[in-house]
């Protein structure tokens, strides 16, 4: 099973999608099992004649005797979850970036999303695709489809929000700025990034110490460029959100791919 990630290559597209990874089925039949790590996008997937089940930190899918299209919705992603192919399959899934995903449906919170997507010709568009063998025709289709769905929201407090959450600042100092209590600055990540102010801060320093170690090694220096207290609290929270040490982790998963993956 062959996988490839793709950035968009229209401008307005790459303001609001991180990327696309394409899934394609082979005449191997080996199963791929690996762990994936929480991140703050909103992705959808689409897979071609497949069955999924689903639990918390795991999702397997397996080969559907009759053909379908299954679409899969995640707003939360915040523990390391365990995706087993049994066989390869065809798939797309598209990673917008934290408030990007409103800009393409109708939806204003993130509780409204999943009807959207499923009531949207999201399906149907994405069925084309996976029937189509030219991977260029692919991808131009997905971001005619998306760019023929694109209306700018006016989202002022939400990305002003964000704003603060990438640049490190506290709740309290985020709720002064902008004139709010704490109370709302939670109400607002909730309603549109889909979990709690502090978890997205969380997950958001995870994120960037994975970009940091491209260019140190050294815990400490990455525990206090990224605004942990000490070593010892990057440990703790890479343990929680990988399962494993951050020495471990480095080890074995290249961060310099665009899929951060622990192949199991």
């Amino acid at each position: 099973m062959e996988v490839t990630f793709y950035q968009p290559t229209h401008p307005v597209l790459k303001e609001y999608i991180e990327g696309y990874y394409f899934v394609e089925k082979d005449d191997s039949h080996q199963p791929i099992r690996y762990l994936t790590f929480p991140d703050n996008y909103f992705i959808v997937s689409a897979c071609q004649d497949v069955s999924i089940a689903q639990s918390k930190g795991r999702v397997e899918i397996m080969r559907s005797p009759s053909e379908n299209m299954v679409i899969d919705f995640v707003s939360r992603c915040s523990v390391p979850t365990e995706i087993f192919y049994q066989q390869s399959v065809n798939e797309v899934t598209v990673y917008f970036k934290p408030l990007g995903i409103y800009h393409f449906f109708n939806a204003d919170k993130n509780q409204d999303l999943q009807q959207e997507i499923h009531i949207a010709d999201f399906k149907d568009i994405m069925n084309g695709i996976l029937k189509e063998s030219d991977r260029k025709t692919q991808i131009e289709i997905l971001e005619n489809y998306w760019l023929s769905k694109f209306r700018k929201k006016d989202m002022i407090l939400a990305y002003a929000i964000l704003d603060d959450f990438e640049n490190e600042l506290s709740i309290e100092e985020i709720a002064v700025k902008n004139k709010i209590t704490r109370q709302y600055v939670n109400k607002i990540s909730q309603r549109y990034l889909a979990k709690p102010a502090s978890e997205f801060k969380k997950i958001q320093r995870f994120r960037n110490v994975l970009i940091s170690n491209k260019k140190t090694r050294n815990l400490t220096e990455l525990s206090y460029e990224n605004l942990f207290y000490d070593q010892s609290h990057l440990i703790k929270d890479f343990k929680e959100l990988t399962r494993i040490s951050p020495g471990k982790f480095f080890d074995h998963v290249d961060t310099e791919k665009n899929n951060i993956w622990l192949f199991i």
